[in-house]
């Protein structure tokens, strides 16, 4: 019997790859710029399955030229480039990878935390540029502590968690927000639930974990900003729209809060002449919270694992579309 073919829309890890090479009559887009949208249509025509990331658009349009399509693996947690809604109407699967980046990335939003606390971005260049001129002096790079100060939580899910975990260990008060009950952090980290205004007003360091839907489009807009203290910190690692870009520089440059760390952009990768970019108390990085060896290599194995479960005839691991399965029985019987 033919193995499945499946089109992979980036190089995956080595161990991920492996698994579909075994399993699945297997392309892959060679380059490391993702494959133009036109490109993945035309591949998608004779697939029965496509492995993607996040920077690929999958709609109507791909659907539609993908008529032997059952199936698309995503390597991410977030699946907002997907139209989930079109591929449950006609029977197709979309499953990520969640979970396995969980601490992987709170780590990294508290390596942007703990660089804008104490300045090691501002730091590093004043020596590399050869501005440090005396040996030692106590205004000199002077930061802010971060035991013992309120950190705010936005979005208490299982990156929250991790994060507010970690808080715990500089014996910080923590504050956290999210629409749904979260009883654990509270029971376990002894946070405290409040508004997002609250959140903003009261915290020295404030964490971004929400998703990105219409309702967190801009969530940390203008308005928002003004609330926060002068001396405060905003970090975000979720998704770029969370943050109106815009308004946070104009907060950055009038001085409304201390800085900001960020490893997502509303447009990715962000324009070099992004005004975010001249700023000194900004820590930026190129959308790689998850980017640690052993926690791809484990996305790359689960996007592998969700595909062979499905042409085994069993329900993947990561479904995110439960629904798609009773299209698919009323399918079959007609």
């Amino acid at each position: 019997m033919p193995k499945p073919k499946i089109y992979v829309t980036r190089k995956l890890p080595e161990r991920g790859l492996q698994i579909i090479r075994k399993h699945f009559d297997m392309e892959v887009w060679p380059e490391y710029a993702p494959p133009p949208k036109k490109t993945i249509i035309e591949k998608a025509k004779n697939v029965d399955a496509l492995a993607t990331l996040l920077s690929d658009k999958i709609d109507a349009e791909v659907f539609n030229a993908a008529p032997r399509l059952k199936i698309v693996s995503q390597l991410a947690v977030g699946f907002d480039n997907i139209d989930i809604t079109e591929a449950t109407k006609r029977g197709i699967y979309v499953t990520n990878t969640p979970e396995v980046l969980t601490d992987t990335t709170a780590d990294f939003a508290w390596a942007l935390l703990m660089a804008l606390a104490r300045r090691v971005v501002e730091a590093d260049k004043y020596v590399r540029t050869g501005q440090w001129k005396v040996g030692w002096h106590p205004d000199m790079m002077a930061g802010r502590d971060i035991y013992n100060a309120t950190i705010g939580v936005v979005g208490a899910g299982r990156i929250g968690y991790a994060v507010a975990k970690r808080a715990t260990g500089f014996s910080m008060k923590i504050l956290f927000y999210d629409v749904v009950p979260r009883p654990e952090i509270e029971k376990d980290f002894g946070a405290k639930k409040v508004d997002l205004d609250t959140l903003l007003k009261e915290s020295d360091f404030v964490s971004i974990h929400v998703p990105l839907m219409k309702e967190t489009q801009h969530l940390i807009n203008e308005q928002k900003l003004k609330l926060m203290k002068k001396t405060a910190y905003l970090i975000n690692n979720s998704r770029g729209p969370v943050v109106d870009e815009k308004a946070l520089y104009k907060a950055l440059k009038e001085g409304w809060i201390a800085g900001a760390g960020l490893d997502v952009f509303e447009q990715e990768p962000t324009p070099a002449d992004n005004p975010l970019l001249k700023l000194d108390n900004v820590a930026v990085a190129p959308h790689i919270s998850s980017a640690s060896i052993e926690t791809r290599s484990k996305m790359g194995e689960m996007v592998a694992e969700n595909l062979v479960a499905f042409f085994e005839g069993k329900k993947p691991p990561n479904l995110l579309n439960a629904d798609v399965m009773k299209v698919r029985q009323l399918s079959k019987q007609f």
